[in-house]
């Protein structure tokens, strides 16, 4: 365009009385918003995944102090609401609409945050096995394997007696739901390559066969999860026992008993 006709078109807006930018029409500004792709990249912006480490990515605003969200806590209070439920009236029992109660928030608000009970359950699994996650990631930095092990097990103790019901939910859920047993495959694998550190570190040679660490390690984890699962329903005197059984084991594998 030349700059006679750039200046006569601005003439014209002038006359019209347009001094600011042209912008898109509002006929198609609606048309763009009900297209079926807008509303699902709009819903995936706003709704927030349930997956922790999509979690971990969104950081604070620049600028502004690090400060929990209206939505950040509300989604706690949904998912704090639902653990409770879960020991009072089990996963069965439990409602979409318990759990919006409990939470002091209308069904249409929980629906906002999640599509079901399931999603709510998968979202508290995920937010509980993070801790073991970071655990296991402590276990396996540990230059010493005998206090590793000790370490593992503490620790392992502490979140078994604070959220067992929700662990074993998981457990019982894993071989249902798709997401949950995805998130506890992942947990096993996190405490087994944890668990092949400790052993490597003791002298137990790498590699496959039977007597070899990630092998025994395998054996190790499903060993201390079946041994949690049983004693985390009864005291805490029960999972200390698990733990100092489980414990021993795990050092005269490593040749350290």
């Amino acid at each position: 365009m030349t700059p006679d006709r750039r200046a006569d078109r601005q003439d014209d807006r002038r006359s019209d009385g347009d001094t600011g930018p042209r912008s898109e029409p509002a006929d198609r500004r609606a048309d763009r918003a009900d297209h079926p792709d807008h509303a699902a990249r709009a819903d995936r912006a706003d709704r927030r995944p349930d997956h922790p480490a999509r979690r971990a990515d969104r950081g604070p605003a620049r600028g502004r102090r690090p400060a929990e969200r209206k939505g950040d806590l509300r989604e706690r209070a949904i998912l704090d609401a639902c653990e409770a439920l879960l020991a009072r009236k089990g996963y069965d029992a439990m409602t979409i609409g318990d759990i919006a109660q409990d939470a002091g928030i209308t069904r249409g608000a929980l629906y906002f945050y999640f599509g079901s009970k399931q999603e709510v359950v998968t979202a508290l699994v995920a937010r509980t096995v993070e801790h073991l996650w970071e655990r296991s990631r402590a276990t396996a930095r540990s230059d010493d394997p005998r206090r590793a092990v000790d370490a593992a097990m503490r620790r392992t103790v502490e979140l078994w007696t604070a959220h067992g019901l929700v662990m074993r939910t998981a457990i019982d859920l894993s071989l249902t739901v798709p997401e949950i047993g995805e998130l506890w495959s992942r947990t096993a694998d996190l405490f087994i390559a944890a668990i092949s550190a400790v052993l490597e570190k003791a002298g137990v040679p790498a590699g496959a066969g039977p007597d070899r660490a990630p092998a025994m390690a395998r054996a190790l984890c499903w060993m201390i999860e079946r041994s949690f699962y049983h004693a985390s329903q009864g005291s805490r005197a029960e999972l200390q026992e698990a733990s100092d059984a489980c414990a021993h084991i795990w050092l005269t594998s490593a040749g350290l008993g």
